[in-house]
């Protein structure tokens, strides 16, 4: 049996949406499909609990509700760079059913700044993909993106600093020195991307359904917890 990666399977699933609704998502009277953001400090196990949650949503999810996937930023950032799909994404949201799209992305970023363009595209394909559902969107500010959608579940991931310097020293395989310096620069650098591009704090408590110290609850018994949240919602 062959192996296919997380990535592999996310890209597919985009270009498989993107192919089975030609004229763009269901209307909105219709049922949305659910969608997950996942917020994190540097260590805290995004990518690792995203992975288990999707895993667990397939599983317990009544049957014909379609596979899950996860997306991160270096996701974001291959669908960005394809040369087909950005136009796709863009065509797959007609004015009727996401008429407010413009009027977020500008409530978000404020003025047409020509560099905010990039924040601009990222913005628009994490609307796009949460208009699909069934994804678990890891950072990128989805959290604030996708905050006035009734259908997202919004998710932050906390750790004591020391347990995420130990994650981040074995999953890179550096000393505990350089680890602590990768995961304090890392929390600033998302702190600063967050307030600069959306004006909010991404410690904010009430941007979230759910906080979790993943030093007191295990991955695995995260992804229930937040799985049983989603399905009971939908």
């Amino acid at each position: 049996m062959s192996f296919v990666s997380s990535e592999e399977k996310t890209l597919a699933f985009v270009a498989a949406m993107l192919g089975a609704s030609p004229k763009g998502p269901p209307k909105a009277r219709e049922r949305r499909r659910p969608v997950v953001t996942v917020s994190r400090q540097t260590g805290a196990g995004g990518n690792a609990f995203g992975e288990a949650l999707c895993e667990w949503l397939e599983k317990a999810q009544p049957k014909g509700r379609g596979s899950w996937v996860v997306v991160d930023k270096e996701l974001v950032d291959k669908i960005l760079e394809d040369e087909a799909l950005p136009d796709r994404l863009a065509s797959w949201s007609p004015e009727d059913h996401l008429a407010g799209v413009s009027f977020v992305i500008e409530e978000l970023l404020g003025l047409h700044r020509a560099s905010s363009r990039p924040v601009q595209e990222t913005t628009e394909t994490i609307l796009r993909l949460g208009e699909m559902g069934n994804v678990v969107i890891v950072g990128r500010g989805a959290n604030v993106i996708l905050g006035h959608r009734p259908e997202a579940f919004h998710v932050r991931l906390v750790a004591s600093l020391e347990s995420r310097i130990t994650n981040i020293a074995e999953l890179r395989g550096t000393s505990k020195k350089a680890a602590r310096a990768y995961v304090e620069a890392e929390d600033k650098a998302r702190r600063s991307f967050i307030r600069r591009a959306f004006q909010a704090d991404v410690n904010d408590p009430l941007l979230y359904n759910l906080v979790i110290n993943v030093d007191r609850v295990p991955i695995d018994e995260a992804a229930r917890i937040v799985g049983e949240a989603v399905l009971a919602r939908v």
